[in-house]
């Protein structure tokens, strides 16, 4: 009876401490039993209601980590379904510009090609399948393949800055998302500016990759696996299955191929049987091979549009389906990497090594980023899933910088494996290729990383994010005029001949240099400079600033928005009037 009154005596806290006596205390006092049951009540349920959250938010992390994967493997279905789509409707039309005789002895209208192939089938393999079929079938010589390849190099890039477009609702996350997109980009062009001009004039990708072909003794082997194709191909048969075949067929004027659709509609299966014949006292073991074909099973398999009605159709919807993975992967990105865990993932990923081999740490990420691309075999893929990440703050610009450089190096194992998988007629001509890919992205790399003043890419894509997340049109602008416009002028005038081009081209390089000459001087050295040209306030604002041209951007917005607002508004004010003038009535 002591021992119950202490328990449950009210002006003691044993109660909560010692849960076990209170049945005692409920049987031994009677007048302290509603306390007793309150104050048990009172505790178990603050026990629950403090573990409720924490079960719940557990429970959220493990379903969001499944959610993740999945909306990152539709992302990476949608990618594929994207690139059939650009093949379908820009496919031929690539197929048709490799038949322009001026791709094979003017480089800089090929590595123009090459752009604008790539940005077409949206697919830096295809063209480079292309291109090996050329060179193997006599039509181009290797020297005149290594623009294109080059051109290929900067077209794949446009995918992952289609992917930071996504971002433009947050101003800051836009900004990082978008250099970090760019960052490929700048790497890209920027190589191309330096390598092509030296490969043309000493022709040493050309030499090197034949010498690598020379050495080794090549024999053909079997495909070699695709990881990502494995993984997305039952999805991704069910809605579309190409015919890349004929895109081969259109460059190398195929006649037999080239009226043909590049939707597949008849698939065949090959089954083999293994007899035994025997004749006396030998056997021998005899394999026939049956060939069947059936309908094939996609969505458009027995569809009588046309290929650009089919692309564009699968052009949207693969582009909403993409713009709604991204936006949910960025929100589940944000929710899941907050707080303690953003900070413990941005210091595995952006700390650097401990002194003195802070260095190693960059060339670690370049590894693991060409590894990566290995695996997935493709560098859009990769590129593309980095943005988000960069976007949301988990990884910096600097450290996606080596990252990226190693998926380029990744693309090129993909492309060698691919080569080494062709048949004997093409193999030397598929490895060289592959090989020229791959020297050129390695002299990239030890131009533009190694120093780190020679990192240039990073601090152009960094003012590039600056000035996109300032004027939102700046993105799309740039978007169109690098990896469209530029292409598509500089491939006409490469047409209209070598005196045409070098007229119109020198006078505009010579103009870049001198302006990014003075800004330099401007910034560091401005008393070498006349007084006239240490600032630019002698030339008009629309030459030295792009807010003249997006406060027209916006007024022309506002206007269209504002009589389209007066459009609706009047259309209902009709009806309302209507409305009220039969109840009168």
């Amino acid at each position: 009876h002591v021992l119950c009154s202490s328990v449950c005596d009210p002006h003691t806290n044993l109660l909560a401490e010692q849960p076990d006596y209170i049945i005692t205390c409920v049987v031994c006092l009677g007048f302290t039993t509603k306390f007793v049951i309150l104050q048990f009540l009172k505790v178990q349920t603050m026990e629950t209601q403090s573990r409720l959250p924490r079960v719940k938010k557990t429970a959220l992390t493990l379903l969001k980590i499944p959610l993740l994967f999945l909306l990152l493997y539709i992302f990476i279905c949608s990618l594929d379904i994207l690139s059939s789509a650009f093949q379908l409707a820009g496919g031929k039309t690539a197929g048709e510009i490799f038949q322009k005789n001026i791709v094979l002895s003017n480089p800089v209208a090929g590595v123009m090609v090459g752009i604008l192939v790539t940005v077409l089938v949206q697919s830096s393999s295809t063209s480079t399948s292309i291109t090996v079929s050329f060179v193997s079938s006599g039509l181009m010589d290797v020297q005149s393949a290594i623009p294109i390849i080059m051109g290929a190099n900067i077209g794949t890039s446009v995918t992952n800055t289609i992917v930071a477009l996504m971002h433009a609702g947050d101003r800051d996350e836009f900004e990082r998302a978008f250099a970090g997109a760019t960052v490929h980009d700048c790497f890209n062009w920027l190589s191309v500016l330096l390598l092509l001009p030296l490969d043309v004039a000493t022709g040493v990708l050309r030499h090197m990759s034949q010498a690598v072909v020379n050495t080794l003794r090549l024999s053909s082997r079997d495909k070699p696996p695709e990881l990502l194709k494995v993984l997305t191909k039952p999805l991704t048969k069910l809605v579309i299955q190409l015919d890349k075949s004929v895109l081969t067929a259109l460059a190398t004027e195929d006649q037999v191929q080239m009226n043909k659709s590049l939707v597949k509609h008849w698939c065949k299966s090959a089954v083999m049987k293994v007899e035994s014949q025997l004749s006396g006292l030998l056997s021998c073991l005899v394999k026939s091979f049956t060939i069947s074909f059936f309908v094939c099973k996609h969505l458009f398999a027995n569809s009588s549009l046309s290929d650009l009605a089919i692309g564009l159709i699968l052009l949207v919807c693969s582009l909403l389906v993409l713009c709604g993975c991204l936006m949910l992967l960025v929100k589940l990105l944000n929710s899941m990497l907050k707080g303690q865990v953003s900070n413990v993932i941005n210091k595995i990923i952006n700390t650097d090594s401990p002194p003195p081999f802070t260095w190693v740490t960059g060339y670690l990420a370049l590894l693991a980023g060409a590894g990566m691309t290995f695996l997935v075999q493709s560098s859009s893929v990769f590129t593309s899933a980095l943005t988000p990440l960069v976007g949301v703050g988990v990884i910096s610009l600097e450290r996606v910088y080596p990252l990226t450089l190693g998926s380029n190096l990744g693309t090129t194992g993909t492309a060698l494996l691919a080569a080494l998988a062709s048949r004997a007629e093409k193999l030397a001509a598929a490895t060289q290729v592959a090989l020229c890919h791959f020297f050129f992205n390695l002299f990239g790399i030890l131009l533009w990383y190694p120093i780190p003043a020679t990192r240039l890419p990073i601090r152009m894509a960094s003012a590039l994010g600056k000035c996109a997340a300032r004027y939102r049109w700046f993105a799309v602008l740039y978007l169109v005029l690098f990896f469209l416009l530029f292409p598509l002028v500089v491939f006409v005038l490469s047409m209209a001949g070598w005196k045409v081009l070098t007229g119109i081209g020198v006078p505009v390089i010579i103009l870049i240099i001198s302006v990014a000459t003075i800004n330099f001087l401007q910034s560091r050295r401005p008393e070498f400079l006349p007084p006239k040209l240490q600032n630019w306030n002698f030339l008009p604002v629309w030459l030295t600033s792009l807010q003249p041209m997006d406060d027209l951007i916006t007024r022309v917005t506002l206007c269209c928005l504002h009589t389209f607002c007066c459009f609706c508004c009047i259309r209902s004010g009709k009806r309302y009037f209507s409305v009220q003038f039969l109840t009168i009535s």
